[in-house]
């Protein structure tokens, strides 16, 4: 491995970067750190990044920060273009995906940056997800069906059936919207979150699916899907203007028309 040098005319100070001199156009990012390899409690440590010389989303700043200035910070990242939802994070007090936060849509003044709230945390912007993928799993998110597939062609729906699923089939599971919901950080050992729940309405309400019944029945628990109080910061702060609120509304009303029939 490449020994990391700073480069020249920058300076380190006591958990402060500062760019190289005559730099004209600059903004503050303080970023969370913790690395459970030293003992050391949780700091925050400032960086003065050259915007001239950097893109303009929260993610460039970030990775111009590890390339350039400090090459121990941690961060996911991947797609850089909101699909992946690798680089969820806390920004400027929203859960969201710095590849799509621009620097210029930030408060003025220094820009905060966190890990997803209540979660675990494996090193700096690392969430430990562990259990977030696991509740995913249990919704068994795929099609289940009993009749035997068409030899000839795909198991097809209606153009309005698949109207329906719109809304849903855009979630990337990047945790933002259960990371916002204070009922999931109250009850994440047991409820699912509206993350987990959208996803699993997106199966309920898939014409091609045939086992809703059973889907319903596991989800009728007074934890997994009745612990949503409607606070709504789910569908406030989903980089991909989903409603996650209203996924759930629906699966509520399903199972109440499911007793009365």
């Amino acid at each position: 491995m490449a020994e990391f040098t700073l480069p020249k005319n920058s300076k380190i100070q006591a958990g402060k970067h500062f760019p190289a001199k005559g730099a004209k156009n600059v903004r503050t990012f303080k970023v969370y750190r913790w690395t459970p390899d030293d003992g050391q409690n949780p700091r925050t440590d400032t960086y003065e990044v050259d915007l001239d010389t950097c893109g303009p989303m929260v993610l460039d700043a970030l990775l111009k920060i590890k390339n350039e200035i400090d090459s121990t910070l941690s961060l996911r990242r991947s797609c850089r273009e909101g699909i992946c939802g690798s680089c969820a994070m806390n920004i400027d007090g929203t859960n969201t995906l710095a590849c799509t936060r621009a620097i210029d849509e930030c408060s003025s003044g220094t820009v905060a940056i966190y890990p997803l709230p209540h979660m675990p945390v494996v090193k700096d912007l690392v969430p430990d997800l562990t259990h977030f993928y696991a509740q995913f799993a249990s919704i068994k998110p795929w099609m289940r069906t009993q009749s035997p597939a068409p030899a000839d062609k795909e198991r097809l729906q209606s153009p309005e059936d698949r109207k329906k699923l719109d809304g849903l089939y855009e979630c990337i599971l990047c945790a933002c919207c259960s990371t916002s919901c204070p009922s999931y950080w109250w009850n994440g050992d047991r409820y699912l979150g509206p993350a987990i729940l959208l996803q699993a309405y997106r199966w309920i309400v898939d014409s091609r699916d045939e086992d809703t019944g059973n889907r319903l029945d596991d989800l009728e628990d007074p934890f997994k899907l009745y612990r949503c109080h409607t606070i709504m910061n789910c569908a406030r702060t989903c980089p991909k203007g989903l409603n996650p609120a209203k996924a759930i509304a629906e699966i509520k009303k399903l199972i109440v028309q499911r007793r009365s029939a």
